[in-house]
């Protein structure tokens, strides 16, 4: 299957996908998904490993092409990806700031200076994450926590209308959990769109709006406490994982 440009569509409508068939180098992971992401809300991904999660992630993003299907995104804005802890090497030399000013570039461009708006943008999130006092020091020397929250910081910075996650609080200690709470709570009240992948079911439950994926195909969507029923679980995972 040939890989063609995806049809997206920019308005006020919230994201969404219709009939979307992804995939990489040829070997389709998503098949046929259409969904669509409540704005505003928070909307958590569940899968097992492999079931297409990531890949839809990636097309929402606008960073994997479609093979097939439309990709609905909100506003004129390009969305915020936040990539995860472990994809950043050690050796980059880059402080926690520079890290977070590089959310502004959607708007600015990478080679502008930054203005006061932006520099209050950036102070705004590095304290909103808890990591204002990490600034000046290099993100490869973070710990995983404090490496996390710095690349939540950054998404944040780029004031985005959707904002996308891969498993931000995953093995994270409890400080770290909470900052990243606290901050994808208050992006969702401030009419932020957020999508968040996740293995935790007790975090997933405190999601608006639930997406179940199983072998890449959509399995259910709604409320959590509609979606997250014991025959959906036991049907995905072969039995009720422990909550």
């Amino acid at each position: 299957m040939r890989a063609i440009t995806d049809d997206v569509t920019t308005d006020d409508r919230p994201a969404a996908l219709r009939g979307v068939c992804a995939g990489y180098r040829r070997h389709p992971v998503l098949h046929d998904v259409t969904a669509e992401f409540p704005a505003g809300r928070r909307t958590a991904v569940v899968g097992p490993n492999g079931s297409g999660k990531s890949t839809l992630l990636g097309v929402l993003a606008g960073v994997l092409p479609v093979l097939s299907g439309t990709v609905r995104r909100p506003g004129s804005a390009g969305p915020a990806l936040v990539a995860q802890r472990t994809s950043v090497s050690d050796a980059l030399p880059l402080t926690v700031r520079a890290a977070v000013e590089m959310g502004r570039w959607a708007s600015t461009g990478p080679w502008r200076r930054l203005s006061k708006r932006d520099r209050e943008v950036v102070a705004d999130c590095l304290e909103r994450l808890g990591v204002a006092d990490l600034a000046d020091r290099s993100l490869g020397a973070l710990s995983g926590g404090q490496r996390q929250r710095a690349l939540v910081a950054q998404g944040l910075a780029q004031r985005a209308g959707l904002l996308l996650l891969d498993e931000p609080a995953a093995g994270l200690d409890v400080a770290a959990q909470r900052y990243i709470t606290a901050a994808l709570d208050q992006e969702r009240s401030c009419g932020t769109t957020v999508v968040q992948v996740t293995h935790d079911f007790a975090e997933a439950r405190e999601a608006d709006h639930c997406l179940v994926l199983r072998d890449g195909r959509l399995l259910a969507a709604g409320p959590p406490g509609d979606v997250l029923t014991r025959d959906v679980l036991s049907t995905v995972w072969g039995g009720v994982p422990a909550f």
